[in-house]
């Protein structure tokens, strides 16, 4: 929710989907989850459909006040900053030939790492070493798949959160490759 830069990723591509499931962003991580369609293809009848969790109030409170801090802000927020750590990412490839690819939408970023940029050949190798390395600088990084880097900073971020984990990453890429 809100982590691409709109409240739901499908806005992104003018998709008005006719159902869809949503979990753990819908209230921080609290244990909660939605199904959300169309009024005509919710046609349950009463009791036909329970969970382990329904009803939780405390749940229930922490995702109306996730859903009011997205709309008041944070949305646009994971929107502008994206885009910021976007831009100077995009020229990675050209900087650093260990970088495939840079990809995502938001603050739902990808940085695939490669041994070479025309085979593409992976380089998982490469990928855990700076997710390593950047741990040791102070930066939590994940891997995604063979050798993607994922990130996903929290919605909070400031500019110059954004700008210290760019430059750390761009020191572990270079020397990660030397």
């Amino acid at each position: 929710m809100g982590r691409t830069g709109k409240m739901w990723a499908s806005e992104h591509f003018d998709l008005v989907p006719d159902i869809f499931s949503v979990a753990k962003g819908i209230a921080s991580g609290m244990p909660l989850g939605a199904t959300v369609a169309r009024a005509d293809l919710m046609t349950w009848p009463p009791g036909a459909h329970a969970s382990t969790f329904g009803g939780n109030p405390v749940a229930c409170a922490a995702a109306l006040t996730t859903i009011e801090l997205l709309e008041g802000g944070l949305i646009a927020n994971a929107a502008a900053m994206g885009r910021h750590m976007m831009n100077r990412m995009q020229q990675w490839p050209a900087r650093f030939p260990a970088v495939g690819d840079v990809r995502g939408l938001g603050l739902m970023l990808g940085v695939e790492l490669v041994r070479d940029q025309q085979t593409k050949e992976k380089a998982p190798y490469l990928r855990d070493a700076i997710v390593q390395s950047a741990f040791e600088r102070g930066l939590l990084i994940l891997g995604a798949g063979d050798n993607t880097l994922r990130l996903c900073p929290p919605l909070t971020i400031s500019r110059d959160q954004c700008d210290f984990a760019l430059d750390t990453l761009e020191d572990c890429i270079r020397a990660a490759t030397k």
